[in-house]
């Protein structure tokens, strides 16, 4: 079912790691993956072309930036870091407007979070609706389980997870 939401899609991927976008390129073989390595070549072609998907890193390209481009243009940003790993950049990322958070150590799976996203956007789900499922334990080893904590408020309004 994976590749299926994912045939033909077209994503955008961002970031300074030549070889990050290497392996998303592969990973997401079935896809039409246009790669930018720089805010700059990233600004202009989110601007001039549309995309199903952006996968953003946060560091060294100005991912904030480029996720306020992307929700302006209407296009589905999932947000890829390994430097600015924190329940903080998760949870600023979600308030504006990041359809997911994905770990770079989890690159590996990014066909999983991207179908998650677009299966939740088909239902009418929040994008966010499988993240706590597939990253929770993750974060419990990485940050401890106090990181629930400061997301508390998200978790009781219903935001991230619901």
């Amino acid at each position: 079912m994976t590749s299926v939401l994912l045939d033909y899609k077209r994503v955008l991927a961002v970031d300074d790691e030549p070889d990050v976008l290497e392996t998303i390129e592969e990973l997401l073989y079935m896809c039409e993956v246009v790669k930018a390595s720089s805010f700059e070549e990233a600004k202009e072609i989110l601007e001039r072309e549309y995309f199903d998907i952006a996968i953003l890193d946060i560091m060294g390209v100005d991912g904030y930036k480029l996720l306020e481009i992307a929700n302006r243009r209407g296009i589905t940003a999932v947000m890829l870091t390994a430097h600015a790993l924190s329940p903080e950049d998760t949870e600023k990322s979600f308030k504006e407007g990041a359809a997911s958070y994905v770990p770079k150590e989890k690159v590996s799976e990014i066909t999983t979070y991207l179908s998650d996203v677009l299966e939740a956007k088909e239902q009418g789900k929040s994008t966010w609706s499988r993240w706590l499922d597939r990253f929770g334990a993750f974060y419990d080893r990485k940050f401890g389980p106090r990181w629930k904590m400061k997301a508390q408020e998200l978790i009781e309004n219903g935001g991230m997870w619901e």
